[in-house]
């Protein structure tokens, strides 16, 4: 079998993996970082949305051997221990979730959004945006309002929001 290896949330990490093992599943199954989810297989649903070297994928769609060398951060990578990064507190502020199934998903490709878009976001941009990330529980109102205030949030200088 071959190796893989990779940085995943600022850890050096490699494994034996079978040729077809899906980066989602390596995270799952072989370092134990449950919160990137599986919700459809076919890359419509994005609760498994992760990032890759600094770009939002699903991780149901890329091959753990073509994240080879390469740095990726999921959910539990985000944030410091007693403090949600910015877009985690808004989620939270905001109610931008109800099951929390499709929530590291839709946070992951909020980040992604604002750092491809900037921390001024318009509502039509974000629900454009959020065309491959589904949500069966809420109307995306409150998530859309989280992910506005959220990236506003992501401007602010990290010394002031620790201090908060």
């Amino acid at each position: 079998m071959p190796i893989v290896t990779m940085t995943v949330n600022g850890r050096p990490v490699s494994a034996d993996v079978d040729p077809r093992t899906l980066l989602v599943q390596f995270l799952r199954e072989n370092l134990m970082l449950t919160g990137t989810h599986v919700g459809c297989d076919t890359s419509q649903c994005g609760a498994c949305t992760v990032h890759l070297d600094g770009h939002a994928v699903k991780a149901c769609t890329v091959l753990a051997l073509q994240a080879e060398g390469g740095a990726v951060v999921t959910i539990e990578g985000l944030g410091a221990p007693g403090l949600l990064h910015p877009m985690q507190e808004a989620f939270r502020e905001h109610h931008g979730l109800q099951c929390g199934f499709c929530t590291p998903g839709m946070i992951m490709a909020a980040i992604d959004i604002v750092n491809r878009h900037g921390n001024e976001l318009a509502e039509h941009t974000v629900r454009e945006e959020l065309e491959g990330n589904i949500c069966r529980c809420t109307g995306y109102h409150n998530i859309v309002r989280a992910i506005t205030e959220g990236a506003r949030a992501m401007a602010a200088p990290v010394l002031n929001r620790a201090a908060e």
